[in-house]
């Protein structure tokens, strides 16, 4: 049984997890071309992953439940503790601050007259590509500490 949940672990963090941090990539994207709908889906979608990784971070707990005792393995082993810290820190950019950015930059986009109002300069602050660094900011930072995730999980120091 621990074969099955340490499979699905993986798989989810590859196809769950992975999409959450690259999605809002995207979306910087969409948000220079100034393309309000694909920057709305890519927020939803976001946020969809964003939630759905809990369930990746749920295999992970009944992982180190299963876990051989000889391992001595629990939730205050420091790489495991700092795996969940450092995950939950991910999350919360990610659904705090960088999908509401999303939402944000979406609407901006599509108000009348966004690109005539200066829609297309960074500086203006109510620009829709006011929130682009706040976006790549909390993505980047995000991605960095599931890459951290990552790193420890295979490490185990």
């Amino acid at each position: 049984m621990d074969t099955l949940f340490a499979v699905l672990h993986v798989v989810g963090a590859v196809f769950i997890v992975g999409p959450m941090a690259i999605l809002p990539m995207s979306a910087m994207r969409a948000v220079r071309a100034g393309n309000a709908a694909q920057v709305g889906t890519l927020a939803k979608s976001t946020n969809l992953f964003a939630l759905l990784s809990l369930i990746v971070f749920v295999l992970g707990f009944a992982l180190v439940g299963m876990a051989d005792p000889k391992f001595h393995l629990s939730v205050g082993t420091p790489w495991v503790l700092w795996s969940i810290v450092l995950y939950i820190v991910a999350l919360g950019l990610t659904l705090f601050l960088v999908v509401p950015t999303m939402r944000h930059a979406a609407e901006a986009l599509e108000a009348p007259g966004a690109a005539a109002a200066g829609g297309t300069t960074d500086e203006a602050v109510g620009s829709p590509k006011a929130g682009y660094p706040a976006i790549a900011a909390g993505s980047g930072i995000a991605s960095l500490l599931l890459v951290a995730v990552v790193v420890l999980m295979v490490w185990k120091p």
